[in-house]
């Protein structure tokens, strides 16, 4: 964002200024757009009312549908804001300012540290930045965030909101049209897009849920606009991408395509087939799988689409042939020389070791967070340590600030615990440390990998007799001092009480890993500026991100030529009545009768259902607004084009192309099909009268 003045705008197709789009202490553009946990939302009301995609709010959706409802099937409407749903694991974060602290953070680093203790001192620098900034104006959230490894960070403020509740929320067969099949692809049909409210105390101020609470009015609301856009037309993007690595060394994709991809894409589709199979008989079951399984399927899909991107595009070899120029340059000076001739190569060095370790080390990472009893005792285990230590010291999840909502995370996952499923999870991950000889190193596990073939049996032993799926049990552990839980008889507990100190020894080893790099990747890139004589933008890492392009069509191999938007036409063209191409009975009635509204394109002669555009998104501007150039909501942006997933790494704007649902289908589905006629009055969109 603070790029955006070197920027012409209008030459882009924008209308604004930089100032109307981002201006801190200003009323702005950005003022309307939040984060949403790990996605990013839009105010489109006075009153708080967000929009967001369907599988930002599929978690609420699914908390919401453990009982006899089965809003995953049959969606959710709020007919008035007494009806509205609490959403207990979700906050919303709207970013009101952002300073420079990069001298103060560095400051706490000395030259004779090592590399473990430069993390920790960083880690230590940042948290006692945010401590003050938020001691100095209590009505904020504050983060430090890394822009440049070490090298840059800047401290961003928040206004944190806790209680959000879910609106409405279209069929999943609507929401999820498509499912798999067509995740990450295009053309798409689906209607991906749900609406929360954000909600604060009657003085203003942020609390958790309460039936008091009032809705909470933005500094901004962002204009919803049921005009559409067509092809050509300039669209920007407002959001908070996840973590990019485009900055990253040929070493680093290296890890990412030998290693790393093809262990999360095995370990992910063994995890899907056995909560596909333990839910495929079991609605209820399903339902507890649901949000987890969607969460799983578009990582192990991403991830294939990053495998295979890194290999056609040959971007390993071309990041080389930069680094070879790179070396090269460094090579002609004998002062480059001394100072960064084996930087590349030290690099390398540290990739190495994690390869090496990554076996291990990631199966030793899904055993306590795949397995949701492990994950359990883990949490409590943690939790008594880093509790205990004075609160600036202790791991993120523990802080005073952060700790009821880690322990509202905590119990939703125990209400989704099922225990034939933790068996077979479990087993599978003791299965996978058998393989690369865990009990040769790690003696807790010697006895439960003794035999390949009773680790089924050990794994149903261990999950059958332990009580941490029960929640007061859990409250009691949550009381105990690491004395007390040692005393405790439960069988996962004390295997994960062993284990702990190889988690222990596991996340120093990751802090050392991150301080060298961090050391390793500040140098690479003073060594990048002069050689390139140019400056770089920061990869992405959950900070509010702009990015702009134009909806436009793309041809991603030979002879094959995929235009920009889809049309309602196409959704029913594709249904077939078996999942995932099921629509619901109401949208093939409205369409067969031709009711449209105003939501129909007079190009299409068609209600629009999906847009495609050359913008550069990645994970986390899944629920980024699509505004046009007078900064109008004109879609929601909710996945990329399967050659984009590669964006990561590289974009390109010849292939690198984002989805959205288009915003007519979006007001069409709400107000036409399910009769929400008062959301559309609240966005201030005018229905013809009957």
């Amino acid at each position: 964002m603070s790029e955006l003045r070197s920027l012409d705008l209008a030459a882009r197709g924008i209308e604004l200024t930089a100032d109307q789009i981002f201006k801190p202490h200003a009323n702005s553009l950005v003022d309307g757009v939040c984060k949403v946990n790990g996605c990013t939302g839009s105010f489109v009301s006075p009153k708080g009312l967000i929009i967001t995609n369907h599988h930002c709010a599929y978690g609420a959706i699914q908390q919401a549908s453990q009982g006899k409802q089965d809003y995953l099937t049959d969606g959710f409407q709020a007919n008035t804001q007494q009806d509205e749903i609490p959403a207990p694991d979700y906050v919303v974060r709207v970013t009101e300012d952002y300073r420079d602290v990069s001298q103060e953070v560095l400051s706490a680093v000395r030259q004779d540290m090592t590399f473990l203790e430069r993390t920790k001192a960083i880690e230590k620098k940042s948290k006692e930045i945010e401590f003050a900034a938020e001691q100095a104006a209590p009505q904020f959230r504050a983060e430090v965030a890394e822009m440049f490894a070490g090298e840059s960070y800047v401290l961003f403020r928040y206004t944190y909101l806790k209680d959000i509740r879910l609106v409405f929320a279209p069929p999943q067969s609507v929401g999820n049209f498509g499912g798999e099949i067509d995740n990450w692809m295009w053309p798409r049909h689906t209607g991906d897009f749900s609406f929360m409210r954000a909600y604060v105390a009657p003085d203003g101020s942020s609390a958790t849920y309460h039936a008091d609470n009032v809705p909470y009015e933005p500094q901004r609301f962002i204009q919803v606009s049921a005009a559409g856009v067509e092809e050509e037309d300039a669209v920007f993007l407002l959001g908070y991408p996840g973590r990019t690595a485009r900055h990253k060394t040929s070493a680093f994709l290296l890890y990412e395509q030998n290693l790393r991809l093809p262990t999360i894409i095995d370990l992910y589709n063994s995890q899907m087939a056995i909560m596909e199979n333990a839910g495929k008989d079991n609605r209820e079951v399903e339902i507890k799988h649901a949000s987890r399984m969607r969460s799983l399927s578009n990582v192990e899909k991403r991830s294939r689409g990053q495998l295979q991107g890194l290999v056609r595009a040959d971007i390993v070899k071309n990041r080389q042939d930069q680094e070879a120029e790179l070396q090269k340059f460094i090579e002609s000076e004998p002062a480059n020389r001394e100072q960064f001739g084996t930087l590349q190569a030290e690099i390398e060095a540290v990739y190495d070791q994690m390869t090496a370790a990554a076996p291990l080390e990631i199966n030793l990472n899904q055993l306590r967070s795949a397995s949701r009893a492990a994950s359990f005792a883990f949490f409590v285990i943690d939790a008594a340590h880093e509790r205990q230590k004075p609160n600036l010291d202790r791991e993120t999840p523990y802080l005073d600030k952060n700790w009821d909502q880690s322990l509202q995370k905590l119990k939703s996952s125990v209400n989704d615990y099922h225990q034939a499923t933790d068996q077979a999870i479990l087993a599978d991950i003791l299965q996978r440390l058998a393989l690369v000889d865990a009990e040769q190193t790690i003696p807790a596990l010697t006895p439960l990998l003794a035999s390949a073939e009773a680790i089924p049996t050990v794994s149903a032993q261990l999950v059958e007799q332990t009580k941490l799926d029960d929640w007061n049990f859990l409250e009691e552990c949550l009381a105990m001092d690491v004395q007390q839980l040692n005393e405790v008889k439960d069988p996962l507990l004390q295997l994960m009480l062993q284990l702990y100190p190889t988690y222990l020894q596991i996340r120093e080893t990751q802090k050392t890993r991150e301080g060298e790099l961090s050391e390793l990747y500040g140098r690479l890139l003073l060594i990048k500026r002069r050689f390139m004589q140019t400056n770089f933008v920061p990869d992405a890492n959950a900070t509010l991100r702009f990015t702009c392009g134009h909806v436009r069509r793309y041809s991603p191999e030979d002879a094959v030529i995929k235009t920009p938007l889809t049309t309602l036409s196409g959704v029913i063209a594709k249904t077939t009545g078996v999942a995932p191409f099921i629509t619901p009975a109401e949208v093939i009635a409205k369409q067969q009768a031709g009711d449209l509204g105003p939501f129909r394109s007079p190009e299409l002669d068609d209600v629009p259902v999906a847009i495609l555009y050359d913008t550069d998104t990645t994970g986390g501007n899944s629920g980024s607004p699509i505004l046009n150039g007078r900064g109008e909501l004109v879609g929601v942006n909710f996945d990329r084009c399967f050659e984009a997933t590669i964006n990561d790494f590289a974009w390109d704007q010849s292939y690198s192309r984002s989805i959205g649902v288009d915003i007519r289908y979006v007001l069409w589905l709400t107000g036409i099909v399910y009769g929400a006629d008062h959301l559309l009055d609240e966005m201030g969109i005018d229905m013809p009268a009957n």
